[in-house]
């Protein structure tokens, strides 16, 4: 029976959805955990330092492939992993990483589904601003910890500047850290608030839904999970069918194939999520055309 090490830097809580559609994957190839495959999941728990350690635990247990759940999953096992075949989900641009040579041709043993794209960080925070209509400046909530954090932070630096819209960053790696972040922005008077993809986020989302209500401040994130826990808004790729997809290709290289030769793929499936009661709460008028591309209301 085969061993494949599940490797996440998200909390156990916000990785059950994710999990879950990583095994349906591996089922469309014949692959059921328990039956004929064994899963060792490993979580960092919102921090990134773990993940090294946590990789180097999969090496020496044996695994015959990594699911890294995350861009900063996928550079810790890179580095510590060596040969073994390592499928990756991420937000960020794999080519520039690193990750891989190129999209079309891995060439390495790298190989998975980026949720990156250049038009989706503009995208959202051109929604975001619809949103907050009247907002001259906004607020970018980074944690400095994560790996990919840069690169994301400079296009969306160059998509704000394209709408002729100012930033402003705010780090946070701690619950202290996103109390502290949300204080600057409420002496700021800062109206918007875009939040890149992290785990440690992701764990967060219903304290950052509540401490950007209190500050009145209309936030977006990639995730549909934020405005189902308060926040006003997400717009992105559907992240549990991208998860489902590395499933899929998990269970190809388990029956032989390179991933060298499995084009890393692009998202297809996109949505926006829109909290109708956190934006009445924050005294905003949603724009028609805005509310006719949703996906989801939440009400």
């Amino acid at each position: 029976m085969p061993v494949i090490g599940y490797l996440t830097g998200r909390t156990e809580d916000a990785n059950v959805d994710l999990a879950a559609a990583f095994r349906r994957g591996l089922a469309e190839t014949g692959f059921v955990e328990g039956r004929n495959l064994a899963i060792e999941y490993r979580s960092s728990q919102g921090s990134t330092d773990g993940l090294p350690q946590l990789a180097a635990e999969l090496v020496k247990r044996g695994v015959a492939l990594v699911f890294a759940a995350s861009t900063g999953s996928a550079l810790a096992a890179k580095a510590a992993i060596g040969t073994i075949p390592i499928v990756f989900s991420g937000s960020a641009d794999p080519v520039r990483l690193g990750l891989v040579a190129s999209l079309n041709k891995p060439g390495g043993n790298v190989t998975g589904v980026s949720r990156y794209g250049h038009s989706l960080g503009s995208k959202r925070l051109q929604l975001l601003l619809e949103l907050a209509s009247g907002a001259a400046t906004t607020g970018i909530l980074v944690n400095p910890d994560n790996p990919s954090a840069v690169a994301e932070l400079q296009d969306l630096r160059a998509a704000a500047s394209a709408l002729r819209v100012e930033t402003t960053v705010v780090e946070a790696r701690s619950e202290s850290g996103l109390d502290r972040a949300f204080e600057t922005l409420g002496e700021r008077k800062l109206r918007a608030l875009y939040m890149l993809d992290d785990p440690f986020f992701s764990g967060k989302f219903d304290r950052i839904a509540a401490l950007a209500l209190h500050n009145s401040i209309a936030t977006c994130s990639t995730f549909d999970a934020f405005p189902r826990a308060g926040g006003l808004l997400s717009y992105g790729a559907d992240v549990a069918d991208v998860v489902r997809q590395c499933g899929v290709y998990a269970g190809r290289i388990l029956k032989g194939a390179s991933p060298a030769d499995l084009p890393v793929m692009l998202p297809t499936r996109f949505s926006l999520a829109i909290n109708l009661k956190t934006a009445k709460a924050l005294g905003l008028a949603l724009p028609p055309s805005v509310l006719a591309q949703a996906d989801e209301v939440i009400e």
